[in-house]
């Protein structure tokens, strides 16, 4: 019943936009930080963004800063990525995490996490 689900990866060409989503169901995602974590082919898995509980604070990687946008409707029970201007380094599988009361550092940072989507590709190409 506990699940995350993540949608809305695809194909796009460098420079283009997708809009990521992770949904919740069977809990609700208002005393969770929630986190998008990526990994490509051959590369640790890295966070890409987190953003707090209640306060909202975000966290991105310096390679996504003014390109990626996370946000959350908690009302909807879902959080986004935004992402805008892709680059071919931007490939990979994209993965939605949370965490109970935690931060976006916690997440982020320290990778403090309690549970894991499935993950969405995301493949920027010509």
């Amino acid at each position: 019943q506990v699940q995350l689900v993540e949608s809305a990866g695809g194909l796009v060409q460098p420079g283009g936009s997708l809009r990521l989503s992770c949904t919740a169901s069977g809990f609700s995602l208002d005393v969770y930080a929630i986190g998008w974590f990526r990994q490509a082919p051959g590369k640790a898995r890295e966070a890409v963004s987190c953003i707090s509980y209640r306060d909202r604070s975000t966290y991105y990687v310096d390679s996504v800063k003014g390109r990626f946008t996370i946000f959350r409707d908690d009302a909807q029970n879902t959080s986004y990525l935004q992402m805008n201007n892709l680059k071919a380094e931007d490939t990979g599988t994209y993965y939605c995490t949370i965490a109970r009361y935690g931060t976006s550092w916690t997440l982020c940072v320290n990778g403090d996490t309690d549970f894991w989507g499935e993950g969405t590709q995301v493949t920027v190409s010509p």
